[in-house]
């Protein structure tokens, strides 16, 4: 029993040793750390003190950086193109900001949208780099050692603040004195988490269902003439510049105005409600675009030019007298595309990221409903195997130099500037794809070419001269309401409108000349009532086996005054040569018709009009 009770003596004794020994270690390392602290000299301790400062200012610098560049800090740069105007980033302010969503310089549509992981590495590596610059000058004058490791940083978003820490070896001496610290950490308030969160709520609606696009279109359609008919027997015209000018300042007022449902806003009245996007975000959002961001308008359809959109009457041919009226109908078809930029914000902080917009064939672009598959998309341009030669030359086969590009199923590839009219260039290898060359005072040439089989082109570029017209009635000069139609051999058309549009640029060649000299006109067309006729179905049994039976209703026209009528012009095949053109001025000349009285004498008018002849001199 004695034994026993000494060997339980024994474990105690053990057991209290132990204990002994691991409160002792504790409390070294504790003691350790207490005399470690106290023991930093307070000039040593302003050292790390102005580091920790440094991280502060240096990730509030790369916070504020990453949201006004939409998250991108290290995106490349990739050109627009004639194509597509737009390069991967808008220069917003002088600084630039990668786009979310954009079409890129040869028609492909591209997406840059960085992730949370994405957005704290480039965080950390914006610190890491500038955190070498971190000035700590004053302590070198006062004689203190500091040896600095390289950091290695790291960067985590939290919804309301975003946490730096960076591990850098860090020693600080003098004489026998010295300290030394390795991890140092900073936690910043910022709503970098949240504002990102909306921002991205906001890009996903837009993409699946391109809500921009559908406020542009309502915009394109209110504020340009798209579709239309009016009752008129002389033309209708539209500057292109203004058309387009208009266009873009109503784009900039209108989507100015899109709000996000919440209560940071106060709308006028319930007509505003049209402009509140239903997706509560719980933050501020402005919508922007300037007229002078880069921007497509291209405007096609009958009667569309450089310069000029024309809607030409129908009726007032020999089927007047059966229409028994003149009728205006006009259809133009726009592509436009433009950025938009979305800032979100928060208090002192805002998060923008920019989009393009684009509404292509007068209808709005299909929302995307998945995220696209940059692997199903070939991007043409990229696989330029083809060597090729081009020379470019003017109608003189005295070389020249212009800006080419080579055209490939719908995509458009830069080939680059001639030098003393030659351009040796790689193409992607395509069949009857053509080869653009534009050059400043020359009409654009375009040419068949198929890189595949064909290693070497010739372009001729033909010099256009800007002329200054005159046109005469009988004699006499007149400049209102006149309209002058040059239709080349190639299918281009320009046209002089007098008195908006006195000049043009034209080059050599072969046209069919057509000018229209309008005057007041106080016709009447008296309302009148026809009669149509049209064979619908039979009710009942007969109905069924096909018996049809006629039903008639009447329609009534309205009374219609003609403001405008031909009483001048003709038409004429002539070819411009270029030392004509050269002279820089042309005189038309063309007969009167007289001035109509009745619907028949204007119809007799172009009846004549087709029969009478157009002189064109240079004096």
């Amino acid at each position: 029993m004695l034994e026993r009770g000494k060997k339980k003596g024994q474990i105690a004794i053990f057991i209290i040793i132990a204990i002994v020994l691991v409160g002792g270690v504790l409390a070294y390392f504790v003691v350790k750390g207490s005399l470690g602290t106290r023991a930093v000299p307070a000039e040593f301790q302003e050292v790390f003190d102005a580091y920790q400062q440094c991280i502060q200012v240096e990730g509030r610098n790369a916070i504020s950086v990453l949201e006004s560049q939409g998250g991108n800090l290290n995106s490349e740069y990739a050109p627009g193109s004639e194509y597509a105007p737009f390069s991967s980033q808008l220069n917003f302010l002088g600084f630039p900001v990668a786009y979310w969503y954009y079409v890129s310089g040869n028609g492909l549509v591209k997406q840059n949208v960085p992730t949370k992981t994405q957005m704290q590495n480039q965080l950390a590596d914006y610190a890491r780099e500038r955190l070498a610059g971190c000035d700590l000058e004053m302590f070198y004058k006062k004689g203190l050692t500091i040896n600095i490791g390289t950091p290695k940083v790291t960067a985590k978003i939290n919804a309301k603040s975003v946490e730096f820490n960076v591990n850098a070896d860090i020693s600080v001496s003098r004489e026998s004195s010295n300290a030394r610290k390795l991890s140092h950490s900073a936690a910043i308030e910022s709503k970098l988490g949240e504002l990102y969160d909306a921002a991205l709520s906001i890009y996903n609606k837009q993409l699946k269902e391109a809500f921009f696009e559908n406020y542009s279109v309502d915009v394109l359609r209110l504020y340009a003439p798209v579709d239309g008919v009016e009752v008129s027997c002389s033309p209708k015209i539209w500057k292109t510049r203004d058309v387009m000018n208009e266009l873009k300042n109503a784009l900039s007022a209108n989507l100015g105005s899109i709000k996000f449902k919440g209560d940071y806003y106060t709308l006028q009245n319930d007509k505003n409600k049209y402009f509140v996007v239903n997706l509560p975000v719980g933050k501020d959002v402005s919508v922007m675009y300037n007229t002078n961001w880069p921007t497509k308008i291209e405007i096609y359809g009958d009667g569309v030019e450089d310069e000029i959109m024309t809607a030409k009457p129908v009726g007032n041919q020999q089927g007047l007298g059966v229409m028994g009226f003149c009728y205006l109908p006009y259809h133009f078809v726009y592509d436009v595309s433009f950025p938009v930029m979305v800032q979100i914000s928060d208090g002192m902080e805002i998060f923008q990221f920019p989009v393009v917009v684009v509404v292509d064939k007068n209808k709005p672009r299909q929302g995307i409903y998945s995220e696209i598959d940059e692997n199903e998309q070939i991007d043409v341009c990229e696989f330029k195997t083809q060597d090729i030669s081009i020379n470019v030359y003017d109608s003189n086969l005295n070389v020249a130099d212009a800006e080419l590009s080579y055209g490939c199923f719908n995509q458009r590839c830069s080939l680059g500037k001639s030098s003393n009219g030659i351009l040796n260039a790689k193409a992607p290898a395509c069949v009857n794809g053509y080869i653009e060359a534009r050059a400043e005072g020359y009409a654009p040439a375009k040419q068949l070419f198929s890189s595949n089989e064909q290693s070497s082109a010739d372009v001729i570029l033909n010099k256009e001269y800007n002329v200054d017209f005159e046109v005469r009635v009988d004699g006499s000069r007149v400049n209102e309401r006149v309209l002058v139609i040059f239709n080349s051999e190639n299918g281009n058309s320009k046209s002089l409108v007098l008195p908006e549009v006195s000049s043009l640029n034209l080059s050599e060649g072969q046209y069919d000349i057509s000018a229209y000299v309008y005057a007041n006109s106080s016709l009447k067309i008296p309302e009148s009532t026809k009669r149509q006729c049209t064979e619908v179905p039979r009710s009942g049994l007969l109905g069924f086996f096909g018996a049809t039976q006629e039903q008639c209703v009447d329609i009534t026209i309205p009374e219609t005054i003609i403001e405008s009528a031909l009483v001048a012009g003709g038409m004429q095949k002539d070819y411009l040569l270029a030392s004509d053109l050269e002279r820089g001025k042309a005189v038309i000349s063309v007969s009167s018709l007289g001035k109509p009285n009745s619907i028949e004498e204007l119809q007799n008018n172009f009846e004549a009009f087709n029969e009478q002849g157009v002189d064109i001199s240079f004096p």
